[in-house]
């Protein structure tokens, strides 16, 4: 219990309260206490009784006792023995010192004790002749069990005030730290791996905001999930494929049952999966090493208009062989970026012109400014991409339909890679296609900014 979050805050508010309460209550009694009023009260109360007795005559004593008992005070007639007039009197509080200096007065002066051990009591004495003979009334004026009874009842109004406050934050605490232990299921629910949790909340407050920020959590770890077990999937797809041929074909060749003219071909079809798998080990690796943001980025100011014609240098077999002409319309520009990564996304771009075009089609590839950016527009004349492939086709893994293309060798990692090197470069890259027209990529790289004189 101690470990709650709900009693800790339940037992420290009422630990908090109490002590507030208790400081209260001391501080009133020392400072503000209500000693001061009844001192005043017991003052006028002596004048009341002092001028009193001098108004009642001896013959009116019963009487007196009569307005004195019914005025709140203890009054008692002692002789001149010190024994009191009716048996049932108390004379305790009456010393010996108080009755001698009553009994000494010759005149019934009135005389006024004040014990120091309280502000609050009074003894008033004086002598009076009764029915021929003399005797000693005494009259005690005592506040401080009012005093008492005012400290008792400002307590038991604490206590009262302690006690409903407890029980209001015992409710209310309850209220707030509910929501907290819904969370905490709910987490718990989470690090089983069940992303489909949810919390259902209408608050607007501090715990309603972590309730919606954890549905938001689960959420983005379902769909990671979903990425996951799809990228493993795929990466299984495309692993088990090219294993499959490679294993099919060559235990043909070591059955013997591939006559000698065809297996030329069988081990050609070996090499291009093995490097297929090549390919796709690659891929995977720059994919990951992008990801992981520890990828190498050794920025530096160069040529792009140079790098781009490399690029096409480099690609020239694959597109000769498919007798496809290249138009480059590229003005001198500089670019100041990864010179390795960057080669590699105009590669990636270029290859798939290529592979995707039609034999005599034709690669345009130019650069113009566009406000304060460079954009790099890579158009093709090939078969296009269907409209609603569009959205997907910069996701990992993600193949046109692949009925639509005589190559199957693809792995759904280029684009990727594509956009991620330009995003790290805090770049963009578009894509508009038409079905048997063509494709063209917009690749738009921020501007190198000219240093003032």
């Amino acid at each position: 219990m101690s470990r709650s979050l709900y009693w800790k805050f339940v037992i420290t508010f009422i630990t908090g309260v109490g002590i507030s309460l208790l400081a209260s209550y001391m501080i009133t009694s020392l400072f503000f206490q209500d000693e001061v009023a009844y001192y005043q009260e017991a003052e006028q109360a002596t004048d009341y009784v002092v001028e009193l007795l001098d108004m009642i005559e001896p013959n009116d004593l019963p009487r007196l006792l009569g307005l004195l008992e019914s005025f709140g005070t203890e009054a008692i007639i002692l002789d001149q023995e010190g024994q009191p007039y009716l048996p049932e009197m108390d004379t305790s509080f009456v010393t010996d010192a108080m009755l001698a200096e009553v009994q000494a007065q010759s005149n019934s002066d009135i005389i006024v004790f004040m014990p120091k051990r309280s502000k609050l009591v009074r003894y008033i004495g004086t002598e009076l002749n009764f029915q021929n003979n003399r005797y000693s009334l005494f009259v005690k004026i005592d506040f401080s069990h009012q005093l008492a009874h005012s400290r008792r009842s400002t307590l038991n109004a604490l206590l009262m005030v302690l006690v409903l406050g407890s029980s209001f934050i015992i409710l209310v605490s309850r209220y707030f730290v509910s929501g907290i232990r819904l969370i905490t299921h709910a987490a718990e629910q989470l690090a089983t791996g069940d992303f489909t949790v949810r919390l259902k909340t209408e608050r607007q407050d501090e715990v309603g905001r972590l309730m919606r920020s954890f549905n938001d959590l689960a959420q983005s770890l379902a769909n990671m999930d979903e990425v996951r077990e799809a990228f493993v999937s795929n990466v299984s797809h495309e692993i088990q494929s090219p294993l499959t041929s490679i294993k099919g074909y060559t235990k043909a060749l070591q059955d013997g049952i591939i006559s000698p003219e065809d297996q030329a071909d069988y081990l050609a079809i070996i090499y291009q999966e093995a490097d297929r798998l090549s390919r796709l080990s690659d891929n995977l690796l720059r994919m990951a090493s992008l990801d992981s943001d520890k990828h190498p980025y050794q920025p530096e100011r160069y040529r792009l208009d140079e790098q781009i014609r490399r690029v096409v240098l480099a690609t020239e077999l694959l597109w000769k062989e498919k007798q496809i002409e290249i138009e480059l319309d590229l003005t001198e520009e500089y670019l100041v970026a990864d010179q390795d990564l960057m080669e590699q996304v105009w590669l990636n771009l270029l290859i798939n012109a290529i592979k995707y075009n039609r034999p005599n089609g034709s690669v345009h590839i130019s650069t113009y400014l566009e406000e304060h950016q460079l954009v790099i527009r890579v158009n093709d004349t090939g078969i296009g991409i269907p409209k609603q492939s569009l959205p997907y086709l910069f996701d990992r893994f993600y193949k046109v339909d692949p009925s639509r293309t005589q190559s199957n060798t693809g792995n759904g990692l280029g684009l990727s890679i594509v956009k991620k090197i330009v995003l790290l470069h805090g770049g963009s890259i578009d894509v508009v296609s038409e079905e048997n027209v063509g494709t063209t990529f917009f690749v738009r790289m921020p501007k190198e900014q000219k240093k003032k004189a």
